[in-house]
C-alpha cells in the first residue's frame, strides 16, 4: 500500500548558495505527486518539506542522501508524519 506521508528533512554540509533548494524542487516535481517546500535556515541547513506517496517521499530522501545533490551533503535527518495538506505545489521559500 502506498499511502500519503509526510517528511521533513533537515540538509547540513554546504546547500546554500549552490541552487539546492532549485534542485530539490525540480527533483520533487520529476518523481511526481509531491507537495511541499525547500527553504534556507538562518543555520546554514536546508528545511525540507514534502508530501504524497510514501514511496515517492522515500525517493525524493534518497536523492537529498546522495551524491547527486549540488554542493556538498554532510547528513540529512528526517522526522516522518501523517500529512497536514494545505500545499498547492512544491515550491522554494
Amino acid at each position: 500500500m502506498n499511502e500519503d506521508v509526510r517528511f521533513t528533512a533537515w540538509v547540513r554540509g554546504r546547500v546554500q548558495g549552490v541552487g539546492f533548494r532549485w534542485f530539490t524542487r525540480a527533483n520533487a516535481l520529476e518523481i511526481g505527486e509531491l507537495v511541499g517546500f525547500a527553504v534556507n535556515l538562518d543555520d546554514g541547513r536546508v528545511q525540507v518539506v514534502a508530501e504524497g506517496p510514501s514511496e515517492n517521499c522515500h525517493r525524493l530522501l534518497e536523492w537529498l542522501r546522495s551524491a547527486d545533490t549540488p554542493g556538498r551533503v554532510d547528513g540529512v535527518t528526517e522526522i516522518w508524519g501523517t500529512p497536514r495538506g494545505g500545499y498547492d505545489g512544491f515550491e522554494i521559500r
